[in-house]
């Protein structure tokens, strides 16, 4: 009996996966706090604001703010004008660190949008791109 339970507890713990590194509350708070500067910026239609929070390498993809601005507002609508956002879990995808956010988009639609972070040189966090899912997540 007992060796059927340690190998149970040894099957589970190779079958899981790996482990997902628990980010430090202060990495939650900054991430989030990003994400949600952007938000107010298109909310203001602000982009040079939006853009300044995107990574280098985004920068360099759409070139400037107002080109930024122009693909965020037609492609993403939902995170251009939302009705109402909720951030869900941070997870480490392959030493990348993934924010989930629910959007209800101004169509009353909801969508999770996972947003790939990059911390710069200066500790700071930046938002490396944002995909969409149009299946609602019960997982946010």
């Amino acid at each position: 009996m007992r060796r059927s339970i340690f190998m149970l507890v040894l099957l589970a713990a190779l079958y899981a996966g790996p482990a997902r590194a628990d980010p430090n509350a202060a990495d939650r708070s900054a991430i989030q706090a990003v994400i949600q500067q952007q938000l107010d910026a298109f909310q203001a239609d602000d982009g040079k604001a939006a853009f300044a929070l995107a990574s280098p390498g985004i920068r360099r993809q759409f070139g400037d703010a107002d080109n930024f601005l122009a693909v965020v507002r037609q492609g993403y609508p939902m995170v251009y004008r939302p009705r109402e956002t909720h951030f869900g879990a941070l997870d480490e995808e392959d030493g990348q660190m993934v924010q989930k956010v629910a959007f209800v988009g101004p169509d009353g639609v909801l969508v999770t949008a996972l947003y790939m972070m990059e911390r710069q040189p200066d500790g700071s966090w930046r938002i490396a791109g944002c995909v969409i899912a149009r299946a609602p997540s019960e997982n946010v």
